[in-house]
């Protein structure tokens, strides 16, 4: 069993819903308190244990490269100025064993399409797929650790879901299936935003997976699907036919971060834990409500 070494990102997409702050600045490199979602996202590869950060951009994303490189002049004007706790900050945004690849996505033709362009790089690995914009909070075993935990354990794809209320589901990927352990689903079936009454159950498709690369020649005959778009969603309801893929309702809280409803949960929320001024600003919010 080889082991989940890369993980792609797809953060080519516009961010229309956060116009006009994402004008000119990726939805990414939106902040949560003093961090961007991106910086979230690649944190929590790390911890479990991916080496390869495979970022899959477009137009008007180079801000996302710039944060991941070194910034000489930055850390220059820090040193100077004797600020050696943000220059510690600048210099281990990521561990230095951890590599950073950036590919080109002309068009935002939907996930499966941006998982296709990361080919190339993955080879015949499997491998994770992170959603910068679902910000999951599961200290310390994040999401994704939990679920390489699992496919070490079943050798076998791992999705991550969480239960969503039935008025919801048009929203996202519905996968069917038979309970096989605690949160732990065999999957039957996945269809992408199928309406209420539809839906083979409200078990929903969330911003993590780990794939078998056999997933990229299944894209690659996959038609469009919803939205005239290149749907993972389809490839994978053609891949669970020959092999199994399990889905795993995770431990901890996720913050739909392509909302802004999501976005300002996610923000007061870990504001009120930051170590910093987590304590002030929960004060703050308590004499606010009064």
């Amino acid at each position: 069993m080889k082991k989940i070494r890369k993980a792609i990102f797809p953060v080519a997409g516009m961010g229309t819903r956060f116009l006009p702050a994402t004008k000119a600045n990726p939805k990414e490199m939106l902040p949560v308190v003093d961090k961007p979602l991106i910086q979230y996202a690649a944190e929590e590869a790390v911890n479990a244990g991916i080496e390869e950060l495979v970022f899959i951009t477009g137009r008007s994303k180079r801000s996302i490269s710039d944060h991941f490189d070194k910034a000489y002049e930055l850390e220059t004007e820090l040193e100077a100025s004797g600020k050696t706790v943000m220059l510690d900050v600048v210099r281990n945004i990521l561990p230095s064993n951890i590599s950073c690849i950036y590919i080109r996505q002309p068009e935002a033709l939907g996930l499966g399409h941006a998982v296709l362009r990361g080919k190339p790089v993955i080879g015949d690995e499997p491998f994770a797929v992170i959603l910068a914009d679902d910000l999951i909070d599961s200290h310390p075993h994040g999401c994704l650790k939990q679920m390489v935990d699992i496919y070490e354990r079943e050798n076998s794809g791992v999705i991550g879901v969480q239960k969503v209320l039935q008025e919801n589901v048009g929203s996202y990927g519905i996968v069917s299936g038979d309970e096989v352990g605690d949160k732990l689903w065999r999957i039957s079936g996945i269809v992408e935003k199928p309406k209420p009454e539809e839906a083979p159950s409200n078990i929903a498709v969330v911003g993590r997976y780990i794939l078998d690369a056999s997933i990229f020649k299944i894209l690659e005959e996959t038609d469009t699907g919803a939205g005239g778009e290149l749907q993972l969603t389809d490839a994978m309801a053609n891949q669970i036919k020959s092999r199994s893929v399990y889905a795993y309702e995770f431990e901890g809280t996720r913050y739909d971060c392509g909302s802004k409803l999501g976005y300002l949960q996610a923000t007061v929320e870990y504001g009120m834990k930051h170590a910093e001024i987590g304590s002030e600003f929960s004060e703050y919010l308590k004499n606010l409500k009064g």
